[in-house]
């Protein structure tokens, strides 16, 4: 029988009337039942949090170390259980579920070493007459309540990339978590709970965006960190009036492999980042770029690496590639995918559908107008296009509204150098996919791919104030 789970609202579980559906995307089957928070319950919250700041604002560098470093410990002891009920509740692949608990854990192992660092400087102020014997002293100081809204494609891992950086700054924060996925969620409440945290200083409050409404109203909370779709993000920050905006959004990444390139590695990078988690996520490898000289010999190996890819139960260790998330993405996915092919692209992997199950598929001869390379596809979909001039070739992938993370493979470092400075995304990867994220990295797009960073330190300092102490000594 499925289990009913209470939401955690200022450090008590509370049951409501109104519940979340969780069902399995791979059988349907229901996972679980989930409180379904009002509005009330939101500020309740936010008061709550509010109140906890004047506690959690004076906590030692050394608490908020050792409350961070709980959880990680907690995560760790609980991963196999955490990595069941994520591969239930989006239909992730059970090994890649794993490794999500594994950085959730790290992300909180990072956040206590960075409690210890929210430091700050001091500075000579006597650059001008009249300022002698003047010194600046310059820290920061967290700002207040937090509110974290986390998406469904990594339930765990970008939950913990809100609530740690909040812990190790000193400042509360009140989560909802994709109604998708909130049990999760939740879990990592439960570990939350047996720390040191002050009551209060945590809410994960799953329920819908209306109900949510005071996250980004309330005038208590100081700063919003959501990750989710472009369209949503951007109507956040131009609702949410003076409140400080972190938003990582969505992209359509783009790769070069080069003429130089090694092949073999290149491919094996990129079938995983294409069709890793089903492609849902944003720096999911979407359009390919080629060099015409290896382009032929790129597309057979490429195809014979997609036909090893497994499909299936997630809960099975040998599967490689689980369901979408609903049917809804898995039709719109095959939808974009005739319209390619009717319009002159060519299928040259997979192009099939079996209810939210989406083969792996490849397509070449694309035009950059089409659905598949305009817009985010956030499906096992890639797209391949053939290059000569490399310059020209940047100009190709900077063709987008998105620009969040991009990758080449290449030996050549008058060309790594020229993609560094020219290829318009918050983060350029050599010789590796655009997939390629570590928890402690600034991470965050340009254009309709966001604003601001993610990564521990970085959400650190978007949750804190920098403040100067003018000292004159004379």
């Amino acid at each position: 029988m499925a289990k009913s789970y209470k939401m955690y609202l200022a450090g008590k579980w509370v049951a409501t009337k109104d519940k979340i559906r969780v069902e399995s995307p791979y059988d349907n089957a229901l996972v679980g039942t989930v409180a379904s928070a009002k509005k009330a319950d939101y500020t309740k919250a936010i008061s709550a949090a509010h109140k906890a700041f004047a506690v959690t604002r004076n906590l030692p560098s050394y608490v908020r170390e050792r409350i961070c470093q709980q959880i990680a410990d907690g995560i760790l002891k609980n991963k196999e259980k955490m990595a069941r009920m994520m591969s239930l509740e989006m239909g992730k692949a059970i090994k890649d579920a794993r490794v999500e608990v594994d950085r959730s854990a790290n992300c909180f192992h990072i956040a206590a070493e960075e409690a210890k660092r929210v430091g700050g400087e001091i500075i000579d102020l006597d650059w001008t007459p009249g300022s002698e014997e003047r010194v600046g002293l310059i820290r920061r100081f967290p700002v207040g309540v937090v509110a974290g809204i986390s998406p469904f494609n990594f339930p765990l891992n970008l939950v913990a990339h809100k609530v740690a950086p909040a812990i190790a700054s000193g400042c509360p924060i009140v989560l909802k978590p994709a109604t998708k996925t909130p049990i999760i969620a939740l879990m990592l409440a439960e570990i939350i709970a047996k720390t040191e945290l002050p009551k209060g200083a945590l809410s994960v409050l799953p329920g819908s965006s209306k109900e949510s409404e005071p996250l980004i109203k309330d005038d208590r909370v100081r700063v919003i960190t959501f990750t989710g779709s472009s369209p949503v993000g951007w109507w956040i920050k131009a609702e949410s009036g003076d409140k400080r905006t972190v938003l990582e959004l969505g992209g359509n990444a783009g790769v070069a492999v080069a003429d130089d390139a090694d092949i073999d590695f290149a491919v094996s990078r990129l079938v995983y980042g294409a069709f890793g988690q089903a492609g849902q996520s944003c720096i999911s490898v979407q359009r390919i770029f080629v060099h015409a000289k290896v382009y032929d010999k790129f597309v057979r190996r490429f195809r014979s690496a997609i036909k090893k890819i497994k499909m299936g139960n997630p809960l099975k260790d040998k599967t490689d590639l689980g369901p979408m998330v609903d049917l809804e993405s898995a039709k719109r996915t095959l939808t974009w995918i005739d319209e390619a092919v009717e319009g002159g692209a060519k299928l040259l992997a997979g192009g099939g559908r079996r209810g939210r199950m989406v083969e792996p598929t490849l397509l070449g001869d694309v035009k950059s107008s089409m659905n598949v390379c305009s817009n985010e596809l956030f499906a096992p979909v890639a797209v391949l296009f053939k290059y000569r001039d490399f310059n020209k070739m940047i100009d190709q992938i900077n063709d987008s509204e998105f620009g969040l993370q991009a990758g080449v493979f290449t030996q050549r470092i008058k060309d790594i150098f020229y993609a560094y400075k020219y290829i318009e995304a918050g983060g350029v990867i050599i010789n590796d996919i655009p997939t390629y994220r570590v928890d402690h990295m600034p991470y965050g797009g340009v254009k309709k791919s966001g604003a601001g960073r993610e990564g521990i330190k970085y959400g650190i300092e978007d949750m804190t104030e920098m403040k100067l102490l003018g000292l004159n000594l004379k």
